[in-house]
């Protein structure tokens, strides 16, 4: 037989099974649906595929779809995006049987069946079965995917609150579990799965009260949830917190969270460090100091940045001893002290007046290879002038410009304005010779100091020359 005559047949065949198809499609018992498969149904409600559909060529045959898929699962993952556009025509034949099959062959590769079943859900956006679902569960939770397995356990749980009929899924996962491998721990997610779900529920309408400042009612919301046995999550407390802190009361939210304590709740160091920070920012250091005490004797390791919150409210509220004792206790646990804390530390001493102590802190925090800022600067070089000390002003400048390359020129005009009090044109001229040469430039205020110096000086003059 030559090669046109087979040709011949085979478009023959073609058309014959075209002809055949479209007859029986017609017929009473075949689907109505464009993209349901078409089947005739067996004693045991399994769909038996139209036989004629073999005459068809492979990618078109719709008894061909599970072998297709499953064979470019085989050779690489990412064959069923080009696969999709090789057998768009079948696409309407996946049904959620096939779905089954083609799950079942790879449950021992549950990276594959993960691929499959996404690429069937978000990519055709087809819309699964319950069993789909449950079969997916089993063969993630069978290969230790837990994580895995619980996302899409709770999807199943919409997916079936959502439904019409609502379904018994644990007769669902007990009935797919026979014809796959399955893991029992599957069965203890699901109750998992429930009780993750009113939680969320619970979290809804405690979020909406907090949001309203109806704390009362939240509050009343989490004892019941604690009575059903629900335990709050990290999530519910740190609503309640934030909608306390937002009313001002945070020591409702401190005696909250001691009563959720109590009964055995477990709150996360993000709560605590909330509420330590928040009492900072209330000026309220010695309340803060209070809590990290008493949970860090639960093994609350707090971080760096609460430790140096401490010692700036500390500083700002003038308890400079209390933020030293705070340092302390870092230095000892080897936690280092920030630039913000050294800076608050030093313009504490300076604002007291304690420059020596400034002078001291800001050696241990070179030491500690951190490097000063301007305002650092400033403070110390403002302390010295105040007190008269106009040297150690003009060699603290001289060290940050040549040490650091910090040329402030608002230090450099507190500077300046200090020697024009004194009238002393001589020295001042002097000064500004000197800076200059460091690289320090005049700007608008130096120039009205200066011209303030020279008018003191003639004034001053006058007031000589009347004299003699």
């Amino acid at each position: 037989m030559t090669r046109a005559s087979l040709n011949a047949l085979n478009q023959s065949l073609v058309n014959s099974a075209n002809f055949y198809g479209n007859f029986i499609s017609k017929l009473p018992f075949s689907s109505s649906s464009a993209s349901s498969l078409q089947t005739i149904e067996n004693s045991q409600c399994k769909p038996l595929l139209n036989p004629l559909y073999n005459l068809l060529p492979e990618t078109r045959n719709p008894n061909k779809i599970v072998d297709l898929i499953s064979s470019s699962l085989k050779q690489n993952n990412s064959q069923l995006t080009l696969l999709q556009n090789h057998i768009k025509p079948l696409i309407p034949h996946l049904g959620c049987h096939e779905i089954t099959r083609v799950l079942l062959r790879f449950q021992s590769d549950c990276s594959s069946a993960l691929t499959f079943f996404n690429w069937v859900k978000n990519d055709l956006g087809m819309k699964l079965s319950s069993h789909n679902y449950c079969y997916i569960v089993h063969i993630l939770a069978w290969s230790k995917n837990f994580s895995l397995a619980m996302n899409l356990l709770c999807e199943l749980i919409d997916f079936v609150k959502d439904c019409s009929n609502c379904e018994d899924l644990f007769e669902s996962l007990v009935s797919c579990s026979k014809d796959c491998n399955f893991d029992a721990v599957v069965f203890d997610m699901l109750i998992k799965g429930y009780v993750r779900k009113d939680i969320v529920s619970y979290n809804t309408l405690i979020s909406g009260y907090c949001k309203e400042g109806r704390m009362q009612e939240s509050k009343y919301l989490v004892h019941e949830m604690i009575g059903n046995g629900i335990s709050p999550d990290s999530f519910t407390c740190r609503v309640l917190v934030e909608g306390y802190r937002k009313q001002g009361r945070l020591v409702s939210a401190l005696n909250l969270v001691v009563e959720l304590r109590r009964f055995g709740v477990s709150i996360s160091s993000g709560i605590y460090d909330f509420l330590i920070v928040s009492l900072c920012r209330e000026d309220r250091p010695f309340a803060a100091k209070n809590i990290l005490g008493r949970i860090s004797q639960d093994g609350y390791v707090p971080k760096p940045d609460i430790y140096n919150e401490l010692i700036k409210t500390f500083c700002r509220c003038n308890n400079v001893a209390d933020a030293l004792l705070v340092k302390a206790e870092m230095v000892r646990k080897r936690i280092k002290v920030n630039l913000v804390a050294y800076r608050a530390l030093i313009c504490s001493s300076c604002r007291i007046g304690k420059t020596h102590e400034a002078e001291s802190l800001m050696a241990k925090m070179l030491k500690s290879d951190i490097l000063p800022d301007p305002h650092i600067c400033r403070v110390l070089i403002q302390c010295y002038c105040d007190q008269m000390d106009i040297d150690k002003a003009e060699s603290m400048l001289s060290f940050f410009a040549k040490k650091f390359r910090i040329f402030d020129t608002e230090s450099y005009n507190v500077l300046v304005s200090t020697y024009t009090e004194s009238g002393d044109m001589e020295k001042l001229m002097e000064l500004q010779d000197r800076m200059m040469k460091l690289g320090f430039a005049p700007n608008s205020l130096t120039c009205k100091y200066v011209i303030h110096g020279l008018l003191k000086a003639k004034r001053l003059y006058k007031q000589k020359l009347l004299g003699s």
